[in-house]
């Protein structure tokens, strides 16, 4: 189960076949082999054994997939952190990863080296620097090429052992390290291959951060067949599409924000997009607005994963979405989700509560922090902290996360009904439902919009349309706030507690 193991099987059986295609570099599998050797090369050149974490904090690169793949291949375990990370936030986890080396942009290069302190495991020359020059610090480009591309000496690496630590997005609090094994990777590689009905023949295309767990949901199932694996270094939604068209890519995994705004972008068009056969959606619950509109401009490709890093998820699968595109979905195979109350009792379908699954995908704990994790596995079940009912049939619909949860005068207010709504008057592009503090009722709801390019709105026409449409009294909102953009984590998760603080402090927003 060593995921190291299958860059060189590629490169031994299919070498000439394309691996990867970013920008107007296009590497064979053989091209990526080599790359792969000399990055293990390097870090075991620098004394690192395994079991050592190496971080990696640059944007998207087509650097990142061999990066991956050679520290798989030495045995070390790797750390994708955000590039947007500063100061204590960035120290603190590579502090808690015990971090021992790492590669960033020479950007995030100067912030690292503002904790140099801080950062004991870290010497100056385990560091470097992607993209560009650093005075002090070595080039990664020079690294490499100075290595050899002879495969590596070989490590004994256990399905059991660790592959990564990927931190959590963080949108409601500090972030944690959940530890993944090869074992869980090789589960990525086949369950999801599976899924999404992949072969070596599909062709991948990922737009979104590299460093967010949802890229693994394709780049997994694509190493493992051997697929062409396209990448796009930022997102830009015409770019998107021209990709797709060009490189006749068949599987591609975004998230709602990234989907909204290809089908709103001018260079739009069903004939331009006719080779995906897959259009998967996760990170957040796609409006049923938005999943209307895509099912018809695209009809018969669109699958939604609901799940967390640390292994629970359900998938609705593309011939599921006409009877149950309300939910999202059921678990797969091997998988077991419930829905509980809060003494872990198992709610009947139509109940809402506490959402709960095991699986041999679910993480062996988050790092270093045994206290965590016995909160949130119990009896070998992960408590996944969201909200949501299973229906007659079995399939989970999702209504909130329990801490975006809204206690309005002792009444339960899930912010996704009113965004629902907010969502289908003309003009809105995104909508985001939050809670603020309130003298009467505790907390009340506070919309906010990211409009529609050229389509005028004002806070009072778009109060009075939610306030008339919601079902009950409770759900009205106090406002509705127009942004020019949300803001955003690494993974494209939007930031309530972030606009929520704004809204306090009077910034950013116009009412």
């Amino acid at each position: 189960m060593n995921i190291g193991t299958l860059v060189p099987r590629h490169a031994r059986y299919r070498g000439d076949a394309t691996a990867v295609v970013c920008g107007d570099e296009r590497l064979t599998w053989r091209d990526l082999a080599t790359r792969v050797n000399r990055v293990a090369n390097v870090f075991q050149s620098l004394g690192l054994v395994k079991g050592d974490a190496v971080a990696i904090a640059t944007p998207n690169a087509v650097e990142l997939l061999e990066i991956y793949w050679g520290l798989a291949q030495a045995g070390l375990v790797s750390v994708p952190l955000s590039p947007l990370l500063r100061g204590s936030a960035l120290s603190v986890l590579l502090n808690d990863a015990d971090v021992k080396a790492i590669i960033t942009s020479a950007d995030v290069a100067g912030e690292v080296e503002k904790v140099r302190s801080e950062l004991p495991l870290l010497p100056p020359h385990r560091h470097l620097v992607l993209g560009g020059s650093v005075p002090g610090l070595r080039s990664y480009a020079d690294a490499v090429a100075a290595a050899s591309s002879d495969a590596p000496p070989a490590v004994d690496i256990a399905g059991s052992d660790v592959y990564n630590i990927v931190y959590s997005s963080g949108t409601t609090g500090t972030p944690k390290g959940i530890v993944h094994t090869h074992d869980i990777r090789a589960g990525y590689c086949t369950l999801f291959a599976n899924a999404w009905r992949m072969t070596p023949e599909s062709v991948v295309i990922h737009a979104g951060s590299l460093v967010f767990n949802g890229a693994f949901l394709t780049l997994m199932p694509a190493l493992f067949l051997g697929c062409k694996y396209v990448l796009q270094c930022h997102f830009d939604a015409a770019e998107f599409i021209a990709n797709v068209e060009r490189e006749q890519v068949t599987h591609v995994f975004m998230v709602p924000s990234q989907i909204v705004a290809v089908l709103n972008s001018p260079a739009f068009s069903r004939e331009r997009l006719a080779s995906l056969q897959m259009l998967g959606s996760v990170g957040a619950p796609l409006h049923a607005e938005h999943k209307a509109r895509l099912t018809s401009q695209l009809p018969g490709i669109f699958h939604e994963l609901y799940g967390l890093t640390e292994g629970v998820m359900t998938i609705l699968d593309r011939d599921q979405v006409s009877a149950k595109g309300d939910s999202v979905g059921c678990a797969p195979p091997f998988m077991e989700v419930k829905v509980c109350d809060e003494q872990g009792v198992e709610q009947p379908a139509g109940e809402v509560g506490e959402i709960v699954g095991r699986g041999p995908l679910l993480m062996p704990g988050y790092h270093k922090r045994p206290d965590l994790t016995a909160h949130a596995i119990r009896d070998g079940w992960m408590y996944t902290g969201d909200m949501g009912f299973m229906d007659a049939d079995g399939f989970l619909h999702l209504v909130d996360r329990k801490k975006d949860l809204i206690i309005s005068g002792g009444v339960n207010v899930y912010p996704r009904d009113i965004e629902e709504v907010l969502v289908t008057h003309p003009a809105v592009l995104e909508a985001a439902v939050f809670g603020v503090p309130d003298e009467k009722w505790g907390e009340t709801p506070l919309g906010a919009v990211v409009l529609k390019s050229g389509v005028a709105a004002t806070s009072g026409e778009l109060k009075a349309f939610v306030n008339a449409r919601v079902g009950a009294r409770y759900q009205q909102v106090r406002d509705v706030a127009i942004l020019s953009a949300f803001p955003r984590n690494a993974a494209g998760k939007v930031l309530k507690r972030e606009m929520r603080a704004e809204y306090w402090e009077g910034k950013a927003v116009k009412i």
